[in-house]
């Protein structure tokens, strides 16, 4: 099977937070594939909208045979065996367990490309539209490039 390599970014600012990331990651390791690299967990501000609870993130790179929209059915999954009951839409965003978002996908021969593969369609865009305006993603996104 052919490798791809995808990073993906995971927000979280309910319950223990620090487990809601752990448990997600393990998720991702075991139906994704192996995690290559890892980026401290970083406390945030919410973004998009007023909330008492702060975030914390973090962002992995994970090897993959999965195309890209298997990895978004993926992730959307975990995100439901964690506890998220809905997903933010049309840029209305609201507290959550868990968020788990597909930034860039590479396949492994074009690494070299600064933004990996291009996809824009109704259920998944890549790379991740909003993720250049959000410190919460490039600064563990820098940690692990």
């Amino acid at each position: 099977m052919v490798k791809h390599t995808v990073f993906l970014s995971l927000g979280t600012n309910l319950g223990d937070k620090e487990q809601n990331l752990l448990r997600a990651i393990k998720e991702i390791e075991k139906r994704i594939g192996p995690i290559k690299a890892q980026s401290a967990f970083l406390v945030t501000e919410p973004w998009g909208f007023e909330s008492t609870n702060s975030f914390l993130n973090a962002a992995v790179k994970v090897e993959t045979e999965l195309i890209p929209i298997d990895v978004l059915h993926t992730t959307q999954e975990i995100e439901r065996k964690l506890g998220r009951t809905h997903k933010s839409r049309n840029r209305v965003y609201h507290d959550r367990i868990i968020d788990i978002d597909i930034l860039l996908y590479y396949n492994n021969d074009d690494t070299d490309d600064e933004e990996g593969i291009h996809i824009n369609t109704p259920e998944l865009t890549i790379p991740h539209p909003l993720m250049n305006e959000r410190d919460f993603v490039l600064i563990p996104l820098s940690e692990i490039r």
